[in-house]
């Protein structure tokens, strides 16, 4: 395979403010690898933040900028559960006592309008605007056309659906809103990497236990989701939440999960399509040298 379009894959940061200098002096170092090995794009899906502090997204901005990574044509980022839920404000006495669900999930939909607006520029390439999910970014490289197409699966907690703020679900505005005509004829030249930040697959074992928290960590539409990719054609889907390097294959859609850069800030997915080929592409996890 030549060199091809190369793609680096990261997920779940978990930043905790500046106190930690020995984690975001690995996401200096990591980023400047990505730079000196010749990226031409980074994924970040989700969970920049452990406690949806926009102190945390102020920092990954911080950083990528210093090592001119926060463009429009050079980084793509997401929102995880945790950039979007508090679980300890979510879950205190008040909290979980108040009957008025419509309340906490138009908090919650201030807290994506918050994200999006945050990192307006990676979305549409301008600083102003309140543009969000779903969207598209179509990058025209040498050697083929590059189409991310990013949805939000993070849901508002609930006391008896969503107890830990961990379960996923895709809105039925972003599956119409993909599935219309002119945007998949918009997408039939492109290679189509589908990005969200819940996994397709946790477990998926007879075990019990495994079970329990597949329930408390699952995509709960994630057949939707299925369709939604097969529709659009995706070769590739980038996710994470679930800590854990893997690459399977659903329907010949290739499902990569970017572990925990939290837990394993050496490691990352790297991705090379190579566009001589149509469809064509390699996926590994790397180790920093």
């Amino acid at each position: 395979m030549t060199r091809g379009m190369k793609i680096a894959h990261i997920s779940d940061l978990h930043l905790s403010g500046r106190q930690d200098r020995r984690q975001l002096g690995d996401l200096d170092r990591l980023l400047d690898h990505f730079n000196k090995a010749g990226f031409d794009h980074l994924v970040i899906s989700g969970d920049l933040s452990n406690n949806a502090d926009a102190g945390d997204w102020q920092i990954v901005r911080e950083k990528l900028e210093s090592h001119a990574l926060y463009h429009w044509d050079k980084t793509t980022v997401i929102a995880g559960n945790h950039d979007l839920i508090n679980l300890e404000e979510e879950m205190r006495f008040y909290n979980a006592l108040n009957p008025l669900l419509l309340i906490r999930k138009k908090a919650f939909d201030r807290k994506l309008r918050e994200f999006c607006c945050f990192f307006q520029k990676l979305i549409t390439g301008e600083d102003g605007g309140d543009n969000g999910f779903p969207f598209i970014k179509i990058i025209n490289y040498p050697s083929v056309q590059i189409a991310f197409a990013a949805i939000n699966t993070v849901y508002p907690w609930y006391p008896a659906e969503n107890p830990l703020g961990a379960r996923g679900s895709i809105t039925s505005g972003q599956l119409r809103a993909l599935s219309q005509k002119a945007v998949l004829a918009s997408l039939r030249e492109s290679f189509v990497i589908g990005l969200c930040h819940h996994a397709y697959r946790v477990y998926d074992t007879n075990s019990l236990i495994d079970q329990a928290f597949d329930w408390t960590m699952e995509l709960k539409n994630r057949q939707e989701v299925l369709g939604l990719m097969k529709g659009m054609h995706a070769r590739l889907v980038l996710h994470g939440h679930f800590h854990r390097f893997q690459s399977y294959a659903v329907d010949g859609i290739t499902f990569v999960n970017g572990g925990s850069f939290r837990h394993a800030p050496q490691r990352y997915s790297e991705i090379v399509i190579n566009g001589e080929v149509p469809g064509s592409f390699e996926q590994k996890f790397v180790m920093l040298p």
